[in-house]
């Protein structure tokens, strides 16, 4: 259980009317934190993952090479630690922490030393898929014999189940990936470069208030979409040949995905049926997603269609990955875990052929997981277009 001091803490912040929807939500994750300390009888958290400190507090910072941390307790109010210069931003941010900084003269580690005063810190819970050895060297220093817990399974399954709040964000993003592959397919010519469509896409999004794509664009015409994670060049796209788009954006702090292959004038009937291949094993995924089946059966489902095709050892990678605040984030749907689906995942379902030389077909959506079934967060035609 979580002492007095700190369950009035996450009491004043739930009923605190005048927060937002974020401020408030906040309140019960802060609140599991605690109790996963208390139940494994851990001193604190040292929490340095921009995106994780983002999603427990509601401050968007990075502090890139200086040091940022939510330090949550099993008894007393959470504290957020920054660079002097993020102090007020948190401050204005955020409701009810305990924040201090440091300057850039002084030694991080020993300003939370100082902080925390005469607390006895013997267990301190970080996760372990982010934080480097710089940092727990660092905490080493101040707390000699501290040994450290790993957090990332119950960040990662909190983060697992998307809110309703977090599904229309992502929707939104949604939206916004929809109008990157109208303007991409009404660009594309063979009189334009990999990049130029690219640019022409980046730009627009700018125009349109996005901060940022979720990754890099890709857009890559003919056999060089045979590489699956290749990358555009200054060369020209080719004429009736494939041409395969991959992009996202992040807008309101959550990202999406999707993938399209078009054609730039009449295809090759060989590269027409490899599309209709592709498109045939995303469909098939996506009717079976549904509360209670596992993501491996999802992958094996999209595998059968291309494999009896003729093609399973071109489909090289795994199915889908988790999408939120993060492009690429926890489930993995395939591979070599497995994790029974539940309402309110949000996954990709991106299966492809990629034969060397020849061409290279990838079809993609996010998608977010309902009682029933599925509902894709991106709404553009998966059909061969010809342009």
């Amino acid at each position: 259980m979580v002492d007095i001091v700190a369950h009035d803490f996450f009491q004043n912040l739930a009923y605190n009317r005048d927060n937002n929807y974020r401020k408030v939500d906040t309140m019960s994750k802060l609140e599991r934190i605690s109790n996963f300390l208390n139940e494994n009888e851990v001193d604190m958290t040292f929490i340095t993952n921009p995106t994780t400190l983002n999603y427990l507090t509601g401050l968007a910072i990075d502090p890139h090479e200086r040091i940022a941390g939510l330090m949550v307790f099993p008894d007393k109010a959470p504290s957020l630690f920054t660079p002097a210069l993020e102090v007020e931003k948190a401050k204005e941010n955020t409701t009810g922490f305990d924040i201090f900084g440091y300057e850039d003269s002084q030694n991080p580690w020993a300003v939370v030393k100082e902080h925390l005063g005469s607390k006895n810190i013997q267990k301190i819970a970080v996760e372990f898929s982010d934080i480097p050895l710089s940092k727990t060297e660092g905490l080493k220093s101040q707390f000699s014999g501290v040994e450290f817990v790993n957090l990332t399974p119950l960040v990662e399954r909190m983060r697992l189940i998307k809110s309703a709040d977090e599904i229309e964000k992502m929707k939104i993003s949604g939206d916004y990936a929809d109008k990157c592959f109208e303007i991409g397919f009404e660009y594309a010519n063979s009189e334009r470069t990999e990049t130029d469509v690219v640019a022409k896409i980046e730009y627009e999004m700018k125009r349109m208030g996005v901060p940022q794509m979720s990754f890099e664009t890709i857009v890559l015409s003919g056999a060089r979409a045979a590489n699956p994670h290749g990358m555009p060049e200054d060369v020209k796209i080719q004429d009736n040949k494939l041409l395969l788009f991959d992009l996202g954006v992040m807008k309101n702090g959550y990202a999406s995905d999707a993938t399209r292959t078009i054609s730039i004038g009449k295809p090759s009937d060989f590269d027409a049926d490899i599309h209709k291949i592709v498109l045939e094993a995303q469909m098939a995924a996506m009717d079976f997603v549904k509360p209670g089946v596992s993501a491996l059966e999802i992958d094996k489902v999209a595998r059968d269609v291309i494999t009896k095709a003729g093609y399973g050892e071109y489909f090289v990678h795994r199915l889908g990955h988790g999408i939120g605040m993060d492009v690429h984030e926890f489930p993995s749907i395939g591979g070599s875990e497995d994790i029974i689906i539940e309402e309110g995942m949000c996954f990709s379902d991106e299966p492809g052929i990629y034969i060397p030389g020849k061409v290279g077909v990838r079809i993609e959506d996010c998608l977010y997981v309902t009682e029933t079934g599925c509902e894709p967060l991106t709404k553009t035609n998966k059909e061969l277009m010809i342009f």
